[in-house]
């Protein structure tokens, strides 16, 4: 497989990025990877070899610019050459941390969506309470959607969790304020009743409660519920461990009680921790194309790469365009 990765996006670029590509490339010995950005700074991070390209450019996409206006002005960035590479067949995938927005423009404009997707879902995994997690989609992409981009958020989810995941019958859930049949706006009753009526594993409303307790394996909802959810888990997690370790090295003894729990603790950390759920899938593109997070350490930018490598593998996008295909041949009969 090769890989396209722009080094130069995310708050700990180009060295976060560099030490995540030095360990994939330790692991998977058929990959193989192109640095995108400052060929000086990168050479700083990276030891060279036959398996690694480095493609110039000196220009980078920041995470103030407007994602539209910086894909057609910075045709030259690490962001948009990455993608770009796809396009070309240079590539298999590509991976950024950068401007999340610019990302999903970029994969709009140069890639292009599936045919009979009508928008593409930012589409993380996150954790729950058993270790499994669950796949969230839409998390930002379209803060506005229909029902039949909720229904193809569901149909694509249930091919990553197969392909992917290797769970033989994902359970859907649609986000909703309630678990009732008929809760939730005009929306949500429609895409239940779409849904309900598919071949899918589909197990009605779940509330944002429940998310943590693993209630399906795949979350469908709009961008801006997407958005407040995932950004409420993140923060959640955060305060809470930065709150045990205030309190753990508070005194002597809560010290000393600490030592004899870190094991425990440290399993717990890895449970809540999305750097290992790699980055946010853009499904509904014609390649796959992974959005890492902005602050990824070198594990979580590892994390992202391992998502990359098994949506090639598995031949995830091929799969969606299949799903995809029979469904609008359901529609029409």
């Amino acid at each position: 497989m090769k890989l396209a990765v722009d080094a130069m996006g995310g708050d700990h670029a180009p060295e976060s990025i560099l030490k995540g590509c030095a360990e994939a490339l330790n692991t998977y010995k058929d990959l193989a990877i192109t640095l995108i950005g400052d060929e000086a700074k990168i050479k700083q991070h990276i030891e060279m070899s036959d398996r690694i390209e480095i493609l110039h450019t000196a220009v980078k996409i920041d995470a103030e610019d407007s994602p539209v206006k910086a894909v057609r002005r910075k045709k030259d960035s690490s962001m948009v050459l990455a993608v770009q590479q796809v396009k070309d067949g240079k590539a298999d995938a590509a991976i950024s941390a950068g401007n999340t927005g610019a990302l999903m423009t970029a994969g709009l404009l140069i890639i292009g969506r599936i045919k009979g997707i009508e928008r593409p879902a930012l589409s993380p995994m996150l954790p729950t309470l058993g270790g499994d997690g669950f796949l969230l989609l839409d998390v930002g992409a379209n803060m506005e959607a229909k029902p039949s981009h909720l229904y193809q958020y569901g149909v694509m989810g249930n091919v990553y969790m197969k392909k992917v995941r290797n769970i033989e019958k994902p359970r859907i859930g649609l986000m909703n304020v309630g678990t009732e049949a008929g809760k939730g706006t005009d929306l949500t009753k429609e895409v239940y009743y779409m849904l309900e009526n598919s071949d899918m594993e589909f197990v009605g409303n779940v509330e944002a409660r429940d998310l943590l307790e693993g209630a399906a394996d795949v979350v469908v909802c709009d961008g801006f519920s997407g958005n407040l959810v995932l950004k409420s888990i993140e923060g959640t997690a955060l305060s809470l461990f930065s709150l045990l370790k205030e309190e753990l090295t508070s005194s002597v003894k809560n010290k000393l009680a600490a030592g004899v729990l870190k094991p425990s603790f440290k399993r717990v950390k890895q449970k809540m921790d999305y750097s290992e759920y790699g980055g946010a899938g853009l499904f509904g593109l014609n390649a796959p194309v992974i959005k890492a997070h902005g602050s990824s350490d070198d594990r979580a930018f590892f994390s992202a790469i391992r998502q990359a490598k098994r949506m090639h593998d598995e031949k995830v996008v091929d799969t969606i365009k299949d799903a995809v295909r029979v469904s609008e041949t359901k529609k029409e009969m």
